[in-house]
């Protein structure tokens, strides 16, 4: 039997320190926290310091992106990088609240998840209820990527031509479209 592998993209993002760890040095402890029994990491994207958002509410955020090779399933992937925000104090007391540390499985292959139909929901959800609904379940690609310079210019540091199964565009594509102040936010540290 052959067991199927395929590239998983994960974003890492943090903005709170945890004892004498600055949100740097959490995102790259983390790295280290992935395990074989996960997969093999095969690249690993620069550090970027990134503006709070919603703007004014906290300090900058610490982001990165990562390709993972893996023969896990989305949701088992997902339960295991939420243990490793365990092992860093993760807090989700508020929605895109500040936080030590998140994890968020961005694609995972060309899977959508949970279903077309249910992907297109959470695609079209406007802003205004998309700070207030949490999805009860994965859903595949991330449905904002496409609106988050802090994801994907650290994406197109490692997997540039990577395809949306949806939208049909690379990550170079869906970061090329953003709003140039956007772009000039996310700074290399």
């Amino acid at each position: 039997m052959t067991i199927s592998r395929r590239k998983a993209i994960i974003a890492l993002g943090g903005n709170l320190p945890l004892g004498g760890m600055l949100p740097h040095e959490i995102l790259l402890a983390a790295i280290e926290e992935i395990t074989p029994s996960m997969g093999e990491i095969c690249q690993v994207s620069r550090l970027f310091q990134t503006p709070c958002f919603p703007a004014g509410v906290g300090p900058d955020y610490v982001n990165a992106a990562l390709v993972l090779d893996t023969n896990l399933k989305p949701t088992s992937l997902m339960h295991q990088l939420q243990a490793v925000e365990q092992k860093f104090s993760r807090e989700r007391e508020q929605r895109w609240g500040m936080r030590t540390l998140d994890l968020d499985l961005i694609a995972c292959g060309d899977s959508v998840l949970p279903s077309p139909s249910e992907y297109q929901h959470w695609l079209h959800l406007p802003l205004e209820l998309q700070m207030r609904q949490t999805p009860p379940e994965l859903i595949l690609p991330h449905p904002r990527l496409q609106d988050r310079a802090f994801v994907l210019v650290p994406m197109c540091d490692v997997c540039p031509d990577w395809r949306h199964p949806v939208l049909g565009k690379t990550a170079s594509e869906l970061c090329a479209a953003l709003p140039k102040s956007d772009l000039e936010a996310v700074q290399p540290l």
